[in-house]
């Protein structure tokens, strides 16, 4: 923990295994390991036993490769195609605690590393998903720096100048600040003031600017329908709803969906024009599936919204959790420091999640 929290220390990624990237370029291990043997693959790290370990920039030099020479040659490259616009997706909930950032953190290293180009905005001045990139938020950006930059209605940045890289190859991220609280307060004025454009197209605006350089966005928003929130609504193509398969958990998003609804027909007046989403999709969170009264609820939420609830439920494990408190995801742990099984559990569930909502992605593209 004590590399996680200092503050000159950088975040760097560990190497994948040879089934881990298999998996993820969609081929047998057996073909993996042939090309590497008729020289079709470069030759990677490999341990003294003899398996290999690659970084993710070497995965992508290999689904280069595959996208020149294999068979399917595009289903390698699974980004935006010509024509296809900019999937800007808002993981969104009225209440705490129901893993937005967990998901979207995974979600987004889960696209990275299939070949997607993913942009992650931090729109919460709590600033977690900015500190689970391994950034002070309080002691880095605390002249600037921030999405509030470029969003904010005085001295308004360019997007691009609050980017920041990370260590995470095809991942880029724009982190929050205590600063962006602020956005609420000078939202109301300059709505008393008529100031354009008005916050609900400021964000959409400043994505088109940098919309060349990505196939996915993702935005964790805070936990409130604030004018922060709007913002990231009307900027969204797709919403993804976090809910824990509760009683009050489910009757808070309840009045999360039935007020969201009420005030961005609001918005939609002001802008005059209607705000339309690809898709919104429901997925069910820190899921026990030996849990009786969460699995009839879980349940019950799918009988009342039909096909939006994903088939794939976020498990509650130890394995994210653990991972968390020092500020990574079950992709950037070392698999050796768990028991196998609860590794296992932890990434099958992850990446059932993911894969799920890449298939509505692509279907919002006009493809399978």
């Amino acid at each position: 923990m004590k590399i996680a929290f200092e503050p000159e220390e950088r975040k760097s990624l560990r190497r994948f295994s040879s089934t881990e990237v298999a998996s993820l370029l969609r081929v047998s291990t057996s073909n993996l390991r042939n090309r590497h043997k008729d020289g079709s693959f470069p030759e990677v790290h490999t341990d003294n036993r003899g398996h290999r370990f690659y970084t993710a920039q070497e995965i992508d030099k290999l689904r280069d490769i595959l996208g020149r020479t294999g068979k399917n040659a595009e289903s390698y490259r699974p980004g935006r195609r010509e024509g296809d616009r900019l999937q800007v997706i808002s993981v969104v909930n009225f209440k705490g605690g129901s893993s937005k950032t967990t998901a979207t953190i995974h979600l987004a290293q889960r696209y990275a590393l299939r070949g997607y180009r993913v942009l992650v905005l931090d729109l919460d001045p709590q600033a977690s998903l900015t500190t689970f990139f391994g950034f002070r938020p309080e002691l880095e950006f605390a002249e600037g720096g921030t999405i509030y930059d470029a969003l904010r209605y005085e001295e308004q940045v360019p997007l691009a100048d609050v980017i920041q890289t990370t260590y995470f190859h095809k991942l880029d991220m724009v982190p929050a600040g205590l600063m962006l609280s602020e956005y609420e307060t000078e939202t109301a004025n300059a709505l008393a003031r008529r100031v354009q454009p008005i916050f609900a197209e400021r964000l959409a605006l400043a994505l088109e600017e940098v919309e060349a350089r990505y196939d996915i966005v993702l935005i964790d928003c805070p936990p409130q329908l604030g004018f922060l929130t709007l913002t990231a609504l009307a900027a969204s193509t797709g919403l993804l709803v976090t809910v824990v398969p509760g009683m009050l958990d489910i009757a808070s998003m309840s009045q999360f969906l039935k007020l969201a609804s009420e005030t961005v027909k609001a918005v939609e007046e002001a802008i005059g024009r209607r705000v339309t989403w690809d898709f919104v999709k429901f997925l069910i969170t820190r899921y026990e599936p030996s849990d009786g009264p969460q699995t009839q609820m879980a349940g019950y939420l799918r009988s009342i919204l039909a096909g939006q609830v994903m088939t794939e439920p976020m498990l509650k494990s130890t394995a994210i959790s653990d991972a968390g408190m020092t500020q990574q995801t079950v992709y950037e742990v070392d698999p050796s420091q768990f028991i196998r099984k609860t590794i296992d559990r932890a990434l099958t569930s992850v990446n059932g999640v993911g894969d799920e909502l890449e298939q509505t992605i692509q279907m919002a593209w006009g493809r399978r």
